[in-house]
């Protein structure tokens, strides 16, 4: 069993992938705020591509904001900011590889000046963000900035350092302004609909409290390039350092494990340079929008359609309920019949070939993927991913009734218990709000403006998701699928 660091790297097993690029030489021109499993598995890992195709120039800085984020300091010190991902095909078979493209990360409640200091280096061109869907304090219903984490309060209230995002970008941006430097590139990779469009509106909206000029000054001079991102990566567990451990002979202390499917469509607007991403299997496009609607209505809301329903029938894993023929019928029937309806045509995509394929990714056993983790901030998720299936539905007169079900087993999955009893894996920013409104009255739910906006007093679709209530009461979540989908 091997440690792993970078002296431990050429006697690793014959069957693990190393960086054979000097990492002394890379220089990090990317900074990567939010470094979890799926940056870790998805934009790094192209970019340690790069830097084995020879452009040392474009290593990667991460940057962890929360404290929680202090973990991944720590691991990736102890192992020269080096770590193992195993990608996983649909039969099974693994793959591992160390990914070397981060060579520096910085901790912000360590050291917040460091943090500004790199923004600020004239060296810096792009900085990439995996935040999540509510870091950006964007208002669903309205598309207004109105942010609500303490950090961010404190900085539009004048904290002595910056120490949110959107500070810490405003700031680094402001040095550059004011030294004559030009801006950097905000390059969201966020499963999120016009994700460019959103970090725009936030940062945008952020500098605008501070400093008025300076808001401006970003609108006129950052770009902020819309993606597409994919790639299914489940949180890293013991069991995942275990397998790692007894596949490769690896001691890594936060290994990654994801599908060997990858994805990522970008749009071409950067403002000061890029790496050669096409080199390395990026889609550089001009219109990214048909494929993240294509991707966020179809993968993203099918893990919401799948997720509450087969929890409250007792499921855990991903793989569990997307091999049960009632609940692919489901999934299927949503796909093809509501979200498919909604969505212009993907250049270079058969929709109906890429059903099919998420079924299978889906169906994956050996990614474990769970159902849990699709749940988490249901209520950033479903307005991004579901809701707008939902509302372009009812505007063309088309079917609601999958995603009518899918929101009544949200309101059931918000009460806290299965079928069965079990407490339901919640994780929200407005659980309790949530709770009391369900516990109180569940028709409720579609007033509640934060998530549903004017879409809740549309009378077809609360009709629909009062009679799927209904449905779930008397038959259980299998039994109100089986109802829909005869």
């Amino acid at each position: 069993m091997t440690d792993l660091t970078a002296a431990a790297l050429p006697s690793l097993a014959a069957n693990v992938s190393v960086p054979t690029y000097d990492r002394t030489a890379v220089r990090s021109r990317i900074v990567h705020v939010g470094v979890g499993g799926f940056h870790r598995a998805h934009e790094a890992m192209y970019l340690d591509r790069l830097l084995e195709a020879g452009h040392t120039e474009w290593g990667l800085c991460g940057v962890g904001v929360l404290s929680f984020d202090a973990a991944m300091r720590d691991a990736l010190a102890a192992q020269d900011d080096l770590y193992t991902l195993v990608t996983t095909a649909p039969d099974g078979t693994s793959a591992a590889r160390v990914i070397g493209s981060i060579v520096q990360y910085l901790f912000v409640p360590d050291d917040p000046e460091a943090v500004v200091a790199k923004l600020a280096d004239p060296d810096t061109a792009i900085v990439s963000l995996t935040i999540t869907e509510g870091g950006y304090g964007i208002d669903d219903a309205t598309g207004d900035y109105s942010p609500r984490d303490e950090a961010t309060l404190a900085d539009l209230d004048g904290s002595a350092s910056p120490r949110s995002v959107m500070g810490l970008l405003a700031e680094g941006l402001r040095r550059r302004r004011d030294a004559g430097i030009p801006a950097f590139t905000v390059m969201s990779c966020d499963n999120i609909q016009g994700n460019g469009h959103v970090a725009r509106a936030a940062l945008v909206g952020f500098a605008q409290r501070l400093d008025p000029g300076l808001a401006t000054w970003i609108a006129r001079n950052v770009s902020f390039p819309n993606s597409m991102v994919d790639r299914i990566t489940p949180v890293t567990t013991d069991e995942t350092r275990a397998a790692v451990a007894e596949e490769f002979g690896i001691r890594d202390r936060w290994p990654v494990r994801s599908e060997s499917f990858e994805q990522w469509v970008l749009e071409d607007a950067f403002t000061a340079g890029r790496p050669p991403f096409g080199e390395v299997g990026v889609q550089l496009v001009d219109d990214v929008e048909p494929y993240e609607l294509m991707k966020l209505r179809l993968l993203n809301a099918s893990h919401q359609a799948m997720s509450y329903l087969g929890i409250l029938s007792g499921a855990h894993y991903v793989h569990e309920v997307c091999t049960d023929p009632l609940f692919v019928d489901f999934l299927r029937g949503y796909m093809h019949e509501e979200a498919i309806p909604t969505l212009r045509p993907v250049p270079g995509i058969d929709l109906d070939a890429y059903c099919d394929q998420l079924i299978a990714r889906f169906g994956s056993e050996a990614i474990r993927d769970t159902l849990a983790r699709q749940v988490v901030d249901g209520s950033d998720r479903l307005p991004k991913f579901l809701l707008p299936v939902v509302r372009e539905q009812l505007a063309s007169g088309g079917r609601i009734d999958h995603a009518a079900l899918v929101l009544a087993g949200w309101s059931v999955f918000l009460e806290g218990r299965t079928e069965s009893g079990d407490e339901t894996p919640a994780v929200d920013s407005r659980l309790d709000e949530l709770r009391a409104i369900v516990h109180d009255d569940p028709a409720a739910l579609l007033d509640y403006a934060p998530v549903f906006g004017d879409l809740g007093r549309n009378a077809r679709l609360r009709e629909a998701y009062l009679s799927a209530r209904a449905s779930l009461a008397e038959r259980g979540a299998r039994g109100a699928i089986a109802a829909l989908t005869v």
